[in-house]
């Protein structure tokens, strides 16, 4: 049994009043217990335009939101999802929206750059994103060892590719963290549905930590931040705000389900 927690934030566009923040809440949900922490998708800065990410990228291992991490991973004791950094890449006008994995001593372990980007015109408000002008994709899952179990990395958008947690499934996940910053109202539509289609379908634990509320930039997220367990039971939510969502997981459940409900085993066709 190991306590896990998802931060929601409402992000601006100050990087060091976010990571105050961010830190903040951290080191509540460590207080509380919590061995496994994930920060929500661009919790160090949601900015008023889109370039302004590209105008703070780190190079991998160093920078000032990489050493926060560290820093945090470090002081509590825990292990530390970074949520998502801009990192740079090899074209400079856009970056890696990277999700970065620490472990207990401060060590990166595991990295996931966002791989699918999202490119859609929501036509109830009328907002346009284009992720792809400021971020380049990855091209590869993430699973880590963790004492918690095989840990998966995802991001925001990658929660619509069920074939990206197959993939995550057959290298062995048992939990995944979901960083994410869904809008209102895609995230109305179908947040709950698809966070607790991916626990249900690949039957592991979900870390799924938002950014929930209205934004500098006129941007309001969905929130709804969750821990989710392998039959689909939302652990803890929280609708809005900044705060920890925090639940137990248990991976002696975990594998006894999977040995009654052997659903991944009966699977006849195979991403790899």
């Amino acid at each position: 049994m190991a306590k896990v927690a998802a931060i929601q934030m409402a992000s601006g566009p100050n990087v060091g009043a976010n990571l105050i923040e961010a830190g903040r809440l951290i080191g509540q949900a460590a207080a509380q217990g919590a061995k496994l922490v994930v920060l929500p998708e661009n919790f160090a800065l949601m900015g008023m335009h889109e370039k302004d990410k590209v105008e703070i990228c780190e190079s991998a291992g160093e920078g000032p939101i990489q050493e926060f991490l560290v820093q945090q991973a470090r002081r509590h004791r825990i292990w530390l999802v970074g949520g998502t950094i801009p990192l740079c890449c090899d074209d400079r006008q856009r970056i890696r929206a990277a999700c970065l994995l620490f472990n207990d001593r401060g060590e990166q372990v595991a990295r996931y750059d966002k791989m699918h980007l999202f490119d859609v015109h929501v036509d109830e408000s009328g907002e346009n994103y284009v992720e792809s002008e400021t971020i380049q994709p990855g091209d590869r899952p993430a699973v880590a060892d963790t004492p918690f179990g095989r840990l998966g990395l995802a991001v925001c958008y990658d929660l619509r590719f069920p074939e990206l947690f197959r993939c995550m499934a057959d290298d062995g996940m048992e939990l995944l963290a979901l960083p994410s910053a869904f809008t209102a109202i895609t995230g109305k539509a179908h947040w709950d549905t698809l966070v607790r289609a991916r626990a249900v379908e690949n039957l592991c634990y979900v870390v799924a930590a938002a950014q929930g509320g209205y934004h500098a930039n006129g941007r309001e997220t969905h929130g709804h931040s969750m821990v989710v367990e392998p039959w689909g039971a939302i652990l803890d939510s929280l609708a809005r705000g900044s705060a920890v969502v925090q639940a137990n997981i248990d991976r002696r459940r975990l594998e006894s389900m999977r040995k009654s409900f052997p659903a991944l085993r009966h699977r006849r066709l195979h991403c790899r």
